[in-house]
C-alpha cells in the first residue's frame, strides 16, 4: 500500500492524475458487444441512446482465433462513434492470456482518450491491479492521454472473493467490481452449470406438516454472500458493485429476479448480454416511483436530516434520511438522462 501522500500521484510522468472522486455517472446496465462481428457494431450508433455503458468485449465469448478482429474491431468502434453521456469500456483478456499486452498496447494509443474504463477479468489480488495501474500510466504518459483511465475487476475466483477489499484498495483508479459467477463457481468447485441466478438444488425445506405432506422447498441465492462481500468492500472504499452476467436469456423473469436482489442489496448495474436485458437492468436499476416519491417527503420533512417525524403513520429519524437520499440522489442522476422518468419522478 503506497503512504497517503503518494496514493494520488500519477505513475509515470506525464500521466494524467488519478480523480480522488469518481466521474458521477449512470451505470445501470454493461452492455456487452462482441466487437468483432461487424453486423454487431453496426448496431452500437442505436445503442448509444438505448444503453448507459457499451463495453467492446475481448475475453470470454470471443475465439481464439478472432481475438485479433475483436481489439481492431473495438478500435474501429471507438474511433467511428460518439458516445456522449453513454460510457465506453472494454473487457481486455486476462493478465495470463497471450493478448493481454497487445490489448493494451494498441487500444490505448488508438483510442485512449475516448475510454472510460477497462473491465479486468479474473482478479486474485491487489498485485494484479498494480501491474494494470503502471502499464496504464505508462501508456497515458506515452499516448498523451489527458484523462485517466478506470479499471473494473470482475471477481471471479475463489482467491479474488477472499481477497476483495485489497483489491478495493489497490489503487485510486479502482472504478468498481463484477460478480462473475460461471467462472467463480468453476474456481468453488460448485456443482452447477448456470450462469448467474439460483439453482432448484438450493433451497431450504418448509417444516414437516405431520401428516406426511409434502413439505415445499424454496429456492436459495447462490450468489447473496459474494455480492454482500463484494458490495461492503466496494462501498467501504467508495467504489461502484455490480451484478454480472445472467446467462438464461429465455427466462426473463428469473434475470428480474436476480437483478432485483442485487440492487436491493447495494448495486448499480448488471451486466446485459443481450438486447432483451437492457430494459429489464433500466427497470429494475432506477428507483421505484412511488419510493422516490416517498423518500422526496422525507427529505422535504426534514431539511437538515435531524429530529424525527411521522410520515403515513411511519417514524422517520436521522438514518431513514439517509435511505431517502439514496434513492433521491439515483433518481436525479437517472432523470438526467431519462426524460421520461425525469417526468415521472417529477424531477
Amino acid at each position: 500500500m503506497k503512504t497517503p501522500r503518494a496514493f494520488y500521484q500519477p505513475l509515470a510522468i506525464g500521466a494524467p492524475s488519478p480523480y480522488r472522486e469518481l466521474p458521477v455517472s449512470l451505470e445501470r446496465m454493461i452492455h456487452f458487444v462482441p466487437p468483432h462481428l461487424e453486423k454487431l457494431r453496426a448496431k452500437v450508433p442505436d445503442l448509444i441512446s438505448r444503453v448507459d455503458v457499451i463495453l467492446g468485449n475481448l475475453e470470454d465469448a470471443i475465439p481464439a482465433d478472432a481475438k485479433i478482429d475483436a481489439r481492431r474491431g473495438f478500435i474501429r468502434m471507438a474511433e467511428e462513434n460518439d458516445f456522449g453521456q453513454t460510457g465506453l469500456w472494454t473487457r481486455v483478456n486476462c493478465l495470463n492470456s497471450p493478448w493481454f499486452l497487445d490489448d493494451l498496447m494498441e487500444i490505448l494509443p488508438a483510442v485512449g482518450n475516448k475510454l472510460d474504463v477497462i473491465m479486468l477479468p479474473k482478479v486474485e489480488g491487489p498485485w494484479d491491479i498494480h501491474y494494470l495501474d503502471q502499464l496504464l500510466a505508462q501508456l497515458e504518459a506515452r499516448s498523451g492521454i489527458t484523462k485517466p483511465i478506470l479499471i473494473h475487476a470482475i471477481l471471479e475466483t475463489a482467491e479474488g472473493v477472499k481477497n476483495v477489499e485489497a483489491i478495493a484498495a489497490a489503487s485510486p483508479r479502482m472504478h468498481g467490481m463484477s460478480l462473475g459467477p460461471a467462472d467463480l463457481a468453476a474456481s468453488r468447485g460448485m456443482k452447477t452449470t448456470r450462469v448467474g441466478g439460483g439453482h432448484p438444488d438450493y433451497s431450504v425445506l418448509s417444516d414437516p406438516a405431520g401428516d406426511g405432506a409434502p413439505r415445499t422447498a424454496y429456492q436459495q441465492d447462490l450468489w447473496h454472500y459474494t455480492v454482500a462481500k463484494m458490495v461492503d468492500a466496494c462501498l467501504s472504499y467508495g467504489l461502484k458493485p455490480f451484478y454480472g452476467p445472467f446467462g438464461d436469456f429465455s427466462d426473463p423473469a428469473a434475470c428480474e429476479s436476480q437483478f432485483r436482489n442485487a440492487f436491493l442489496m447495494g448495486c448499480l448495474g448488471a451486466w446485459s448480454l443481450h438486447p432483451s436485458q437492457i430494459d429489464l437492468a433500466k427497470k429494475v436499476f432506477s428507483p421505484e416511483p412511488s419510493e422516490v416519491a416517498f423518500a422526496l417527503k422525507i427529505l422535504d420533512a426534514m431539511p437538515d436530516g435531524t429530529g424525527a417525524v411521522m410520515i403515513d403513520g411511519k417514524m422517520q429519524d436521522d438514518a431513514t434520511w439517509k435511505q431517502a437520499k439514496v434513492i433521491v440522489d439515483l433518481a436525479k442522476l437517472v432523470a438526467s438522462k431519462d426524460p421520461e422518468l425525469a417526468q415521472v419522478y417529477g424531477l
